[in-house]
């Protein structure tokens, strides 16, 4: 797999500016008050399970957000990276109490990060090349750059980023504007140039999107039996996606419809982070 283009710091220094205010606050009272300034710290990054790798930047930026210039962030593995259980993937050098007041809002963000890309790559090895795994808009509010960062990371796509970059039609706009073919050509009026995706959860809608012009069909909650008959009907007049009661168990099984891709909420909204720790000890002064 080929080197994953990294993060723009513009879009999580913000981020990292924030966490660290709600976290630190006043300051870190404990660590001022049990660790001498003078003391300087190495400490190790260690997954503490089988993870991939995403949010190195990130927990770079931590560290260097409350040490400044006195710290030094060592990688020793690479975002999309995949390691096995005891990997050091990190080093970071600096004033110990740095180091352990950056500690808590790195490893939430890096956890996170990597949870996420984790249980990516698992859907994308089980569907094995035959569907496209995207994610969804069902991300943590503020942190929707990191999560889809670590979507990547994992080996999955992109959806749409936001409600500004993609037209998506769902059941409450088609009542609102008066049917599919009129929510579509108004949507082609007022949206030039961008993608429409319209949800249908009928194989009947799925026509009726398809026949309204469609770029994408979203198959909502359909059996597999009535997603593969969707598709036969669509043919190459629009793509499609899978959506709804999407589980890893399924992925093959929904890989075999001919389906484009399979939108998995779960990839952000229910991750379970995954465990990395830090441990530091006093060094010399470099």
């Amino acid at each position: 797999m080929s080197r994953l283009p990294p993060l723009a710091p513009a879009d999580y220094l913000h981020i990292v500016h924030r966490a660290l205010a709600e976290d630190v606050g006043t300051g870190d009272v404990t660590t001022r008050s049990t660790v001498p300034a003078s003391i300087h710290g190495h400490g190790i990054l260690i997954a503490k399970s089988p993870l991939v790798v995403a949010g190195l930047d990130v927990a770079r930026a931590v560290f260097v957000e409350v040490g400044g210039d006195a710290v030094r962030f060592t990688p020793r593995a690479h975002d999309g990276e995949p390691v096995a259980a005891g990997t050091v993937i990190a080093e970071v050098d600096g004033p110990a109490r740095a180091l352990l007041t950056a500690e808590r809002t790195a490893l939430n963000l890096l956890q996170r990060m990597c949870g996420i890309a984790t249980a990516t790559r698992q859907f994308v090895d089980a569907a094995a090349g035959g569907i496209i795994i995207l994610d969804t808009r069902k991300t943590t509010p503020t942190l929707r750059v990191l999560e889809k960062y670590a979507v990547r990371a994992g080996g999955g796509t992109n959806h749409r980023i936001g409600l500004f970059d993609q037209v998506l039609i769902k059941d409450n706009h088609v009542r609102l504007a008066g049917g599919v073919r009129m929510a579509v050509e108004s949507a082609r009026r007022e949206a030039p140039g961008l993608t429409i995706e319209v949800e249908a959860q009928s194989v009947a809608e799925a026509s009726e999107a398809a026949d309204a012009g469609a770029d994408i069909i979203l198959l909502d909650n359909l059996t597999t039996a009535e997603i593969r008959e969707a598709v036969g009907l669509i043919g190459k007049r629009a793509r499609t996606e899978i959506s709804g009661g999407v589980t890893l168990a399924r992925i093959p099984e929904l890989a075999g419809t001919g389906a484009d891709s399979v939108s998995v909420g779960a990839l952000t909204h229910s991750v379970i982070a995954s465990d990395v720790s830090l441990e530091i000890e006093t060094a010399d002064i470099p």
